[in-house]
């Protein structure tokens, strides 16, 4: 059950940053943010679709720490 919960609140997490943050970073990155490369040269840095997954990392990470706080907080309440 744990498993299912993590997929599907990954999926929304992904929604969130894909359609609320990024169109918000997307006149930075002027045109697509997915597309967003950083040219060095002949190196190119594909930043934008690094940010996608680091927002999306950050923002699960938050949602299951208050979760997890949350239940071992009132885990603690009910020992006393």
């Amino acid at each position: 059950m744990a498993f299912i919960m993590g997929t599907a609140s990954t999926d929304l997490v992904k929604s969130l940053v894909n359609n609320i943050i990024m169109p918000f970073i997307a006149p930075l990155a002027k045109g697509g943010w997915k597309e967003a490369v950083l040219s060095i040269g002949p190196i190119a840095i594909p930043w934008g679709s690094f940010l996608a997954d680091l927002l999306n990392f950050v923002i699960l990470a938050f949602v299951v720490f208050f979760i997890a706080k949350k239940f071992f907080k009132e885990a603690k309440v009910e020992k006393k």
